[in-house]
């Protein structure tokens, strides 16, 4: 079928269409390409040893498994596993990250618009009097309705760079929000792993005011029999003393982790949750992933968010350079022009119009020129950043690992600490009551215990938060799970007519904690 006289291209246009689109096939500005900083990586000068041997529980590294998804679960402990998912569900800044990853998906929906070509419609009645002081006077009407298409050839790749520009940035906040969510996790497992030693801590601590409790009765009854000295039962009652004053501050410390591990659930201070863990309660993973440092670069979302911004920075250079070249756009319009509606799109009243244009910048005193020097300052301004977090990345996993081989060791001499100052306390006490011992002696086995005690608890739980940094080091598993709720992916279908949804706004209702 012929297309009507206001649908014909001109055939002097042809070959500008042509040319366009064959133009449209590059873009200028670099392609870019991931730099390779891993080739001469790794971990360690001196190899690394295969297990974490000592302190109890032997952990094996296990070089080249994958990270799992839900790495928290290896501690074997449900109400951990609770509150980690709880937390993901609830806490605000994951709420916030989602959003912003919601609000960059629309911006590449949005840029990406600029392929396609903008069509608006108007339509317009007018009734005009003219001669005021004549008679009869006269009026003139005219109805008038028209489509306008306009439509900007992207010859150099400015706008497909623009868009390349906004898929990055979408990118980096897709890695902001797994980093929040790698750091939210890990947070919450370092939180119950201090719940678990200040309870346990609070435990020795009150194990021994009940010790000292009873020697204290012990010595009063030898004071009054003559067999102790003033001076001792007033030593025995200022340890006592000392040992209870560092429950406070425990308890204290008790409280305010709670209330941090209630934040972390996007709970208030009076709805924290009230699991009681122990160390006791938690295993220590005994199998540990290490993943090949080639896959630190893909699993680290902070890595991940820097080349995000790298990437970013390499599309802005083809928008600058683009911007220096000139601008072509196309311009239409069809419709009908009458004295009536009622003649609207009748036999003669039709009018449609054509136009190209090209604009081109002859002088801006060098802005354009340094506005493309500005983006390449930044591409290696971002290049840098990205080989340092690389640098830092492989540096945290060369830390957790070392960590754990020495907190393996230090756990390894506090228990044998342990039992040693148990030992010798017991061989005091017993000489004490036998009188083969002075009671400084006796004293000093309780104060070196007591401190055992403690450094063994701390030693313990050392060695579990370091497990859940080196978990966090290697990424986490993010890819091994599902982080992005469907809607943070935005609507790539929408066609720009504003739902009724939009128009009337609904009341939003506070959803109430619960209780």
């Amino acid at each position: 079928m012929t297309p009507p006289p206001a649908l014909r291209l001109p055939r002097v246009w042809l070959p500008g269409v042509l040319c366009a689109a064959l133009l449209s096939a590059c873009a200028v500005g670099p392609d870019y390409v991931r730099p390779d900083l891993t080739k001469a990586a790794g971990y360690s000068r001196q190899p690394l040893p295969a297990t974490a041997a000592a302190g109890g529980v032997a952990q094996h590294f296990a070089n080249g498994q994958d990270v799992p998804g839900q790495w928290w679960q290896l501690y074997n402990s449900p109400e951990l596993n609770t509150l980690v998912e709880e937390a993901l569900k609830a806490n605000p800044s994951a709420a916030a990250a989602q959003a912003s990853l919601r609000q960059a998906n629309e911006l590449v929906y949005a840029s990406q618009a600029s392929f396609l070509p903008t069509v608006s419609g108007s339509a317009s009645y007018t009734r005009e009097r003219q001669g005021f002081f004549t008679f009869p006077p006269q009026v003139f009407k005219v109805a008038s309705a028209s489509l306008s298409v306009s439509y900007a050839p992207d010859l150099f790749g400015g706008t497909r760079r623009q868009v390349e520009s906004a898929k990055a940035q979408a990118d980096y906040q897709r890695f902001q929000l797994e980093a929040t969510y790698l750091t939210l996790t890990t947070n919450v497992v370092n939180t119950a792993v201090t719940l678990a030693s200040v309870r346990d801590q609070i435990a020795a601590t009150e194990s021994l005011v009940q010790s000292q409790s009873q020697e204290l009765e012990i010595m009063q009854a030898r004071q009054r029999l003559g067999a102790a000295s003033s001076a001792d039962v007033l030593a025995q009652q200022a340890t006592l003393a000392q040992t209870r004053a560092n429950l406070p501050p425990l308890q204290k410390q008790l409280a305010q982790t709670r209330n941090q591990l209630a934040a972390y659930m996007g709970r208030f201070p009076n709805q924290a949750p009230m699991e009681n863990f122990t160390l006791a309660s938690l295993h220590l993973p005994e199998t540990l992933p290490l993943s090949l440092p080639s896959a630190i670069v893909e699993q680290r979302p902070d890595v991940r968010a820097a080349e995000a911004q790298l990437h970013e920075a390499s599309a802005q250079i083809g928008v600058a350079i683009a911007n220096q070249l000139p601008q072509f756009s196309i311009t239409g319009s069809l419709g009908s022009s009458a004295g009536s509606l009622g003649k609207l799109f009748s036999a003669g009243t039709g009018v449609w119009s054509i136009a190209g244009s090209v604009a081109q910048t002859i002088f801006d005193a060098g802005a354009l020129e340094h506005k493309k020097r500005a983006a390449v300052a930044a591409f290696d301004a971002s290049a840098d950043l990205y080989r340092g977090t690389v640098i830092g990345a492989f540096q945290d996993v060369s830390n957790s690992l070392r960590a754990l081989e020495s907190d393996a060791d230090a756990l390894k001499q506090q228990s044998e600490a342990e039992r040693a100052a148990q030992d010798s306390l017991n061989l005091a006490q017993g000489q004490y009551k036998l009188g083969a011992v002075s009671y400084p002696s006796l004293l000093s086995a309780q104060q070196t215990y007591q401190n055992a005690v403690l450094a063994r608890v701390r030693a313990q739980a050392t060695r579990y938060s370091d497990t859940a940094a080196l978990f966090q080091a290697l990424g986490g598993g993010w890819w091994n799970r599902s982080d992005v709720a469907a809607a943070s992916r935005g609507q790539p279908l929408s066609l720009g007519i504003p739902l009724v949804s939009s128009l009337i706004p609904s009341d939003r209702t506070e959803q109430q904690p619960n209780q």
